[in-house]
């Protein structure tokens, strides 16, 4: 099995300022990487570390003890981050993390049903209950199954992958990532050198089971709340979905986007709630590509929480988040 890679590792670093000292979370503990590399910037470094797999919070928990007090791991959502970390840090935290997306640990393992490279259950859920991939394909309307790998899997031929998942299923339920990457597989094109015909199903999939991008709207409006005057945020994300969220975000937050309250007085204007520290996103270098794949498609962001009030949640990132509201909870 291969080892997990944190990406982007010493630029997060830097655009954390995670060498000050303070109160930093890592709201996607995983198997731990940023928040070793935080707690290694600075003895007086604490981190608040948040994961909703049951799996990586029990792998954590030899990190717990080695840190001597310094970690706390945290089940949960970092969705909920700022009411997760009020106790630990009530006056605020330095710096929150998040590193968007599937770990490689839970792609690696076939019983999580992440990955069409192995054989296993259609699951796909991170917090192992709940509604799994399995339901999703065998339960939803043909129209919400397009809508999911259209809309969250960027698939273009998401209508003729639902059709086909339509008659599947009524010879029989679809249980396995095996089957169900056969029939996209035989509907989808390999581009030479390209990924692989599933991808974008499976992606699509995963996100709608994990509410991936409405978790990650509320941890950014969550970070906002959390971060005291100076405190950073550093975002790392892997497909463009996430990063127009956190793209959008920050442009509104810092100022460069109109996104206030149409309710406000004419010429009244919003205190930016942010200041960027990255212009635009920082990439991978080569090097980092060659040694891990992985990192290929990463992008980090980060900005500097200012002394204004935290601002009402965004709707247009809730609107980004979601599928159309034609077609939300159609099932037969």
């Amino acid at each position: 099995m291969a080892r997990h890679v944190p990406v982007l590792l010493a630029e997060m670093l830097e655009a954390l300022g995670a060498g000050r000292g303070g109160v930093f979370v890592d709201g996607t503990f995983g198997a731990g990487g940023y928040t070793q590399a935080i707690l290694a910037a600075n003895r007086k470094n604490r981190v608040v570390a948040i994961d909703r797999d049951p799996d990586a919070v029990a792998a954590g928990a030899g990190l717990v003890t080695k840190a001597k007090g310094r970690l706390t791991l945290v089940p949960g959502r970092f969705g909920d981050l700022d009411a997760l970390v009020a106790e630990a840090a009530p006056d605020g935290v330095e710096g929150v993390i998040l590193d968007i997306g599937v770990s490689s640990m839970q792609l690696d393992e076939a019983s999580r049903g992440f990955s069409f490279r192995q054989d296993g259950p259609l699951d796909m859920r991170m917090e192992r209950e709940g509604e799994s991939a399995a339901d999703i394909v065998n339960a939803a309307s043909e129209a919400e199954l397009a809508d999911i790998f259209f809309h969250f899997g960027e698939e273009r031929r998401s209508r003729a992958v639902a059709r086909a998942i339509i008659e599947k299923r009524r010879k029989g339920r679809i249980e396995t990532t095996g089957q169900l990457a056969e029939l996209v597989s035989s509907l989808v094109r390999a581009e030479p050198g390209g990924i692989h015909p599933a991808t974008r199903v499976f992606q699509g999939l995963r996100i709608a089971v994990n509410d991936e991008l409405g978790e990650l709207v509320r941890a950014l409006h969550g970070a906002e709340r959390a971060l005291r005057p100076g405190g950073r945020l550093a975002v790392v994300t892997f497909h463009s979905l996430e990063d127009r969220i956190v793209k959008q975000f920050m442009a509104v937050r810092t100022g460069r986007a109109a996104g206030g309250s149409r309710h406000l007085p004419r010429g009244q204007e919003i205190a930016p709630s942010f200041v960027a520290v990255t212009k635009g996103p920082v990439a991978p270098s080569d090097e980092e590509c060659a040694k891990n794949p992985r990192a290929r498609s990463a992008k980090l962001r980060a900005a500097v929480r200012s002394d204004a009030p935290a601002q009402a949640p965004l709707a247009a990132l809730e609107t980004l988040a979601s599928l159309p509201s034609q077609s939300k909870g159609a099932r037969r």
